[in-house]
């Protein structure tokens, strides 16, 4: 957990193979992991499968580079009968002596628990 009373889901370096015909990292490939992060931010308030119902509003307002370090911080927003909504803060450190730290997109995410049919199921 970091000073804000959100906890870091994933951190990842972007490498070349992430990379679009503009040379930033693809949009897809920080959403992929924006829906990993809440995916495990779900599983560590309750251990179930859980399945992405909805991603609110992605606004990307920074590029992110090959070589990058991207940082996907989580909190609960709110807990219900069978979902989770997680905000996922996506956050970019870049440099080698003097690291620039820049706000790529924040988003909300819906994460529904799943039984072993896929069907929704009751958490606590």
């Amino acid at each position: 957990m970091d000073n804000s009373g959100k906890f870091l889901a994933i951190r990842s370096v972007m490498m070349p193979k992430d990379t679009n015909f503009m040379g930033s990292i693809f949009g897809g490939h920080i959403m992929s992991l924006l829906d990993l992060a809440a995916s495990e931010h779900a599983k560590s308030i309750e251990p179930h499968k859980y399945l992405t119902k909805l991603i609110k509003e992605v606004n990307f307002i920074a590029p992110v580079f090959v070589g990058d370090a991207v940082s996907f911080y989580t909190e609960t927003i709110k807990i219900g009968k069978s979902s989770i909504a997680v905000r996922v803060e996506v956050q970019v450190e870049r440099g080698v002596e003097n690291r620039e730290k820049l706000h790529v997109t924040t988003a909300e995410v819906l994460m529904v628990a799943v039984d072993e049919n896929n069907k929704p199921r009751s958490i606590r």
